[in-house]
């Protein structure tokens, strides 16, 4: 039999040459992640340090307003940053409100707009029970009408039915003229409902709420009913009118059930709401994929019909996970489309606070295989800063907050976890830590705003 040794070893030989000679190809991805580079001496090979790339531009960010009596941020706290101008759109009216929350005659008012990062009222559901415990209020706010996720959002049972539904996600045609301030329009059918019913056991304070308000716009008259608790309906004849219209029902409220029993062809339906008499409100406003940009899209009408029958006293931006990217630096185009979206919010809202969160650490892996921070992230951040800056409003940096660089593989490796395998996205114990960093924020905001205020009364 002839001997094949030295064909094994020769194949063998070629075999681990080739892949040594795999070390030295250039690096590549696969739907946007690098590949790791095959290494067989991985093990005993001094590893190629990752450096960022250097941004194409030299973006300076002005100093924030700093107030007399202040230098520095509380140690161990990332303080929110002021770039507020004469018009005062930084956190003054949000504290002021506060303030006067007992005496306001109704109640302080969140909106608080984002991706997939706040989703099924993760972070806002525990910010809005820490407000609530300190300021008083209770219920959930804003629910749309119907959701594709119903049950994923535990902080309020709903329950719905008769609607033909349609939102800024949807891949079929979406009437960008007909949404409301969630990017959401739904058209009832004869008998169409929608249930909402207080949550007991995930946090405090929303299982009853004092208010809840049906919203809605109709070009003619609309009969609708509403059930408390279970007990006898009440009705509601509205008239027809070209501009949104809320009907509200009072009392202990653990259940509501709206029904709408005659309807013109017309109507467009938005959302029921929990809400206190007075105390704070925290409404949610998540849509996934989402950059900001889209709520440029909603009819100044709409929103100025909101700012008359919901007003706010601070309005939350904090967008980003659909932005950054591992091969862009540059944030410019990001940042410019931003702008007028902020602008028009605060001619919409004259009377609120701004806020623009940042977006929160992300993680990839490198080509050598290693979890790190996007380098995109750290980059958009600076963009949001100056677009905080440029738009004379307030900015929180949540990455820094969290713990910067590597905080996101910290908090999933975290026990118990807190946030998930994709190195993007937080739970819900990490929507609480992260919610319990921004409120004492916001407390020592409160805070200095007080002292500023007894300082110019001396």
């Amino acid at each position: 039999m002839k001997n094949k040794l030295l064909y094994t070893f020769l194949f063998t030989f070629l075999v681990v040459v080739g892949l040594c000679a795999m070390y030295f190809l250039p690096s590549a991805s696969f739907c946007g992640q690098p590949l790791r580079k095959v290494d067989l001496l991985s093990d005993i090979r001094i590893k190629k340090e990752m450096t960022e790339p250097v941004d194409s531009d030299t973006l300076v960010l002005p100093l924030p307003v700093k107030p007399v009596f202040v230098d520095t941020c509380k140690s161990g706290m990332v303080c929110i940053e002021e770039y507020t101008d004469s018009m005062g759109y930084g956190m003054t009216r949000f504290y002021e409100a506060l303030e006067k929350v007992e005496s306001l005659g109704r109640p302080v008012r969140i909106a608080y707009f984002g991706d997939s990062f706040i989703e099924a009222d993760i972070l806002t559901g525990d910010l809005r029970e820490m407000l609530q415990k300190r300021f008083g209020g209770c219920g959930v706010g804003y629910v749309p009408i119907t959701t594709k996720i119903a049950g994923f959002r535990p902080t309020v049972h709903h329950s719905f039915g008769g609607w033909s539904s349609h939102s800024i996600t949807d891949s079929t045609y979406f009437d960008r003229s007909r949404q409301d301030i969630s990017n959401h329009y739904f058209a009832p059918s004869q008998g169409a409902y929608v249930m909402l019913k207080g949550e007991k056991r995930f946090l405090s304070r929303i299982d009853t709420c004092d208010v809840s308000t049906c919203y809605f716009l109709t070009l003619d008259s609309l009969r609708l009913t509403v059930s408390v608790n279970g007990r006898e309906p009440q009705q509601f004849l509205v008239d027809g009118k070209e501009e949104l219209q809320a009907v509200s029902v009072n009392g202990r409220i653990g259940s509501v059930r709206w029904n709408v029993e005659k309807l013109d062809s017309t109507a467009l339906f938005y959302a029921v709401t929990m809400d206190p008499y007075r105390g704070v409100v925290v409404d949610n406003f998540s849509t996934r994929g989402s950059s900001g940009q889209q709520l440029g899209n909603i009819p100044m009408s709409i929103l100025r019909q909101y700012n008359r029958l919901r007003t706010y006293d601070l309005i939350v931006l904090q967008y980003g996970l659909n932005v950054a990217s591992d091969q862009v630096m540059n944030y410019t185009y990001y940042k410019d489309a931003m702008k007028p979206v902020v602008e028009r919010l605060k001619t919409a809202f004259p009377e609120a606070s701004f806020l623009i969160v940042s977006v929160g650490d992300r993680e990839n892996k490198d080509e050598n295989g290693e979890l790190r921070t996007m380098p995109g992230v750290k980059r958009l951040i600076r963009y949001q800063q100056a677009l905080a800056a440029e738009t004379h409003v307030a900015f929180w940096n949540m990455f820094e907050a969290m713990g910067g660089e590597g905080s996101m593989v910290d908090m999933v490796n975290h026990k118990p976890q807190m946030a998930n395998y994709d190195y993007t996205h937080i739970n819900f114990r990490g929507g609480k830590h992260i919610a319990g960093l921004l409120f004492e924020t916001l407390m020592y905001g409160k805070e200095q705003y007080e002292k500023r205020k007894a300082y110019e009364m001396e």
